[in-house]
């Protein structure tokens, strides 16, 4: 009997609204008139990346993280198609505190749920039929290891525009195309199986 088909699935901005408290917290601390602005990509100013780091070093901020509506859409309905489910999160370098924080996050909101957690610099390296990731540059590192597999990308200012043959992106008004996605990965005989060692 074959065991049933892996989900990894993203923490920040996939299932915890990273970008939303990141947002509140940059806003709190702006001066006047002054906008968050772009929070990725080329052209962050230095003293933007600074604040970040100052906000999401602080004991508690991972932990303290609300449930993105969006990732939970997708994790209910691979759960229903009888998907495994793994968290599969990058751990940042510089603050080691998150990655204990992560796990308890997971504990709080996703017991009984998850089948594990993988805390890792490379998401390419982790196998699952599926990936459920906000950011282009880790599922496009996870797809050139898995050029048949699919992913899922829960819908975000920084991830607007992207486009790629093996990528739905959900924006909360398509569920089912993703359900088709989906069921079509799973209806292809090994087709998202990992072609890697």
């Amino acid at each position: 009997m074959a065991s049933p088909p892996i989900a990894l699935f993203d923490m920040d901005g996939t299932l915890a609204d990273y970008h939303g408290r990141l947002r509140a917290d940059l806003a709190r601390i702006a001066a006047p008139g002054e906008g968050v602005g772009d929070l990725f990509g080329e052209g962050v100013p230095a003293y933007m990346e600074a604040r970040r780091h100052v906000i999401t070093s602080q004991a508690g901020w991972w932990l303290g993280l609300a449930p993105f509506p969006l990732g939970w859409d997708i994790l209910h309905l691979v759960q229903d198609l009888g998907f495994r489910i793994v968290v599969l999160t990058k751990g940042p370098s510089s603050k080691p505190g998150a990655w204990t924080e992560k796990v308890q996050w997971c504990d709080r909101h996703l017991k009984g749920v998850v089948e594990g957690i993988t805390i890792t610099h490379d998401k390419g390296l982790v196998y699952g039929k599926v990936l459920v990731d906000d950011y282009p540059d880790y599922i496009e590192r996870w797809l050139a290891y898995r050029p048949r597999g699919m992913a899922v990308m829960p819908a975000h200012p920084h991830n607007e525009g992207f486009s790629h043959p093996q990528v739905v992106r959900y924006d909360g008004t398509n569920l089912e195309a993703v359900r088709r996605a989906v069921l079509a990965c799973l209806r292809r005989d090994d087709a998202c199986e990992d072609d890697g060692a």
